[in-house]
């Protein structure tokens, strides 16, 4: 049974999660969203000019996928704090994700891994505070795109694919013991999947507060028709790349290759929590904003998320 599904634009990207087919409970999550300029006008003495809410053009497409560790309610918990503060970054930070037209590239880069590292301090202090949830963690895979550019900021064994010319590339590198002994040359590459340790992770959001966390950080020229694919471990643990690269290829409706991959993982044993976004990038962020006036209402701002003190941006 589908847990949650939700499509962003038609066609274009489309998220998709499953509890799959021997978990009770789902703790992976996922996030779509599309970053604007707004502006609150309360009154003006111009009488073209109305009030309410303007909002610019978009300028940037934020992907995210985690997948919590710790137990059932810890992991989901962890998972679900990590979004909700990454929210909380994004509606209170709002300079961050402008950084890459008018900073330095160092300086946007930093501010992602920021990002990352402030999630880290909430999970640790949440764990602190509730000692049934301690040594909770999880991934976090995000991909914000600000066409022509892609920059994927990465913890843990969740991954980021690029799709191009019918061949898949995976972008992120996965924190386990057992990719840690193929790159040193203490296991064969075809043995790591079956390893007893492609499941230990040495890198997450939260676990233990003994390691600093490690920020990935990949950039990326995106092309047109490129693809791009977000999953966690439950997907790809059935599917590899060539796999991928192929169902993409047939698929290209991102909603309908979402759906196919997942009835594939959970044909092929459904063992974990199952997630997945695919995005294809277009040019339109490449056009001017367009303005839209939408009436002032009071009661959407009973609707923002209560954001904790420690994450207000500065």
């Amino acid at each position: 049974m589908l847990d949650c599904e939700f499509e962003f634009t038609q066609s274009e990207t489309f998220g998709l999660t499953d509890v799959g087919k021997q978990r009770s409970v789902n703790q992976d999550q996922f996030l779509i969203a599309e970053l604007s300029k707004s502006m609150l006008v309360s009154t003006s003495s111009l009488p073209e000019i109305g009030t309410g809410r303007f909002f610019g053009g978009i300028q940037g497409q934020v992907l995210l996928v985690a997948d919590g560790m710790g137990g059932h309610a810890a992991g989901e918990k962890a998972s679900s704090l990590v979004m909700q503060h990454l929210i909380g970054r994004l509606l209170n930070s709002v300079h961050w994700f402008f950084q890459s037209d008018t900073g330095s590239e160092e300086e946007f880069i930093d501010g992602l891994k920021n990002l990352l590292r402030d999630a880290h301090g909430r999970i640790l202090a949440e764990s602190r505070e509730d000692h049934s949830t301690a040594g909770m963690g999880t991934t976090l895979t995000m991909a914000y795109i600000h066409w022509p550019t892609m920059y994927v900021v990465h913890a843990g064994d969740s991954r980021c694919y690029l799709i191009r010319d019918s061949v898949a590339r995976q972008l992120t590198t996965d924190h386990t013991l057992a990719r840690q002994m193929v790159e040193a040359g203490g296991m064969k590459p075809e043995d790591e999947a079956k390893s007893r340790w492609s499941n230990v992770l040495w890198n997450v959001i939260g676990g233990s507060s003994q390691r600093e966390l490690l920020a990935e950080v990949h950039r990326v020229d995106l092309r047109e028709n490129d693809s791009v694919l977000l999953c966690s471990d439950g997907l790809y643990r059935y599917l590899d790349k060539d796999q991928l690269a192929a169902l993409a290829q047939k698929t290209p409706n991102a909603s309908m290759l979402c759906k196919q991959l997942v009835d594939l993982a959970n044909d092929a044993g459904g063992e974990d929590n199952i997630t997945v976004v695919v995005s294809h990038p277009t040019p339109k962020h490449r056009a001017p904003p367009i303005i839209e006036p939408v009436a002032a209402d009071p009661a959407c701002v009973e609707t923002l998320p209560n954001i904790h003190p420690d994450q207000q941006g500065s």
